[in-house]
């Protein structure tokens, strides 16, 4: 009777133990499907953003043949140059519906720059044409009409960047190398210092045991010997 009230009591407890390990493996379940619910919805959040942004991106995008020689005339000689920078900004932040018209808003590429004082202050182009894009309020310029020799830098320009890109990972990459190699080094400076000074403790026993032995001529020398006349 008694061992088949403790077999009872076992097969009780065992039951109770699964029963156990199933809730906690189903509210485990129920975690990671929370978990990766709330995951998928940040992600369909952030691609939401990622789309709004590319939308908000570009605002306006237009192409113009500015003037520049009426409004550059009435401006001395030496300031013309600065006169047309001034004329396309101006241009540009009415055309492209700026705020309040504000010429800090418009950004002039550096290759629009350099068309414009390529002749100098005093000769700047008669008219240019430029390719104005709006981001986020902001407009941006370009030269529109890109010479040959404009392009060749430019290209010039993007290829040299790339070289300077793959330099600075080769140099990552070389720093890390040495930084898990600094143990190594120090393993072989030390064994070149054992060595040397063992080499050199070699060096003066053999100086010692020298000094001690007969060296050079001294060493050819020889004791006379005296010889029976012969009768």
């Amino acid at each position: 009777m008694v061992e088949s009230k403790k077999e009872t009591k076992k097969l009780e407890n065992f039951k109770d133990n699964q029963e156990n390990k199933e809730a906690i493996a189903a509210s485990q379940g129920k975690a990671l499907e929370s978990k990766d619910e709330s995951f998928s919805v940040a992600q369909k959040e952030i691609k939401k953003e990622t789309k709004e942004v590319k939308e908000v991106k570009v605002e306006l995008e237009r192409e113009y043949i500015i003037p520049i020689r009426k409004y550059v005339l009435t401006v001395p000689r030496y300031k013309r140059a600065k006169r047309a920078i001034f004329v396309i900004r101006k241009f540009l932040a009415r055309h492209m519906k700026v705020e309040e018209h504000d010429i800090k808003k418009v950004k002039i590429d550096n290759h629009l720059n350099n068309e414009i004082w390529f002749r100098g202050i005093k000769k700047p182009p008669a008219k240019i044409k430029v390719k104005a894009v709006k981001k986020m309020g902001i407009v941006y310029a370009e030269l529109l009409d890109i010479p040959e020799v404009v392009r060749f830098k430019i290209e010039r320009e993007k290829r040299r960047s790339k070289k300077v890109v793959k330099k600075s990972h080769k140099h990552e990459h070389d720093h890390k190398h040495e930084e898990k190699t600094e143990s190594e080094k120090t393993d072989e400076k030390e064994k070149e210092k054992s060595s040397v000074e063992a080499g050199l403790e070699k060096q003066k026993k053999s100086a010692k045991e020298q000094k001690h032995t007969a060296q050079g001529k001294h060493q050819e020398k020889t004791t006379p010997r005296r010889m029976s006349l012969k009768k």
